[in-house]
């Protein structure tokens, strides 16, 4: 047998509920209206124009760095206290390499930061010249020597830099370079 469904009550929820815990016999009071949330804190301003006119020109900057050597150039910087002559020794390879990175076939980005913390650990342990092996870039994309522009621009940018010079062939020639470091 079926039940026959309950009857309908006219009255809202509301009122059914206050009647349930004694509301209209003056056992309960009703709370005041809570006040609103705070609003959420406004974003800090940003300059945006900015960083994208920094990262413009950091692009443009890679680009015009890129194009600056090929593979079977020579790279060749000194400081200007730096003697000449010293420069020409270091091209003939006449110092020797205290310790050497080989950045082969990494991506830019990781060879950077390992770049970044040899000479980092280099100047640490007071080394004064090492390798570096960045290849010719024969093959990489577009047929250009990305690390090799890479270590060169990393290279002049450092104070602790004296001087750098792509070694003699027996030594590792254009896919290599020759750096001596200041001595702590």
């Amino acid at each position: 047998m079926r039940k026959a469904p309950p009857e309908a009550d006219d009255r809202d929820d509301a009122s059914l509920f206050r009647e349930a815990i004694g509301a209209n016999r003056g056992k309960v009071r009703e709370l005041p209206p809570a006040s609103p949330p705070p609003a959420m804190p406004k974003p800090k301003p940003s300059a945006k124009m900015g960083r994208r006119d920094e990262d413009a020109a950091r692009e443009e900057f890679r680009h015009v760095v890129m194009a600056a050597l090929e593979s079977g150039d020579v790279l060749s910087y000194r400081r200007d206290e730096v003697s000449p002559m010293l420069l020409k020794r270091l091209a003939r390879g006449e110092y020797s390499a205290q310790e050497e990175l080989d950045l082969h076939g990494l991506p830019a980005r990781t060879a950077e930061s390992m770049l970044r913390e040899f000479l980092r650990d280099c100047r640490t342990h007071g080394l004064g010249c090492v390798r570096i092996v960045h290849g010719k870039g024969r093959n990489s994309e577009e047929r250009l020597p990305v690390l090799k522009n890479l270590v060169d621009r990393v290279l002049r940018h450092r104070a602790d830099v004296l001087a750098f010079h792509s070694p003699p062939a027996a030594q590792g020639g254009a896919g290599a370079v020759l750096v001596l470091l200041e001595k702590r």
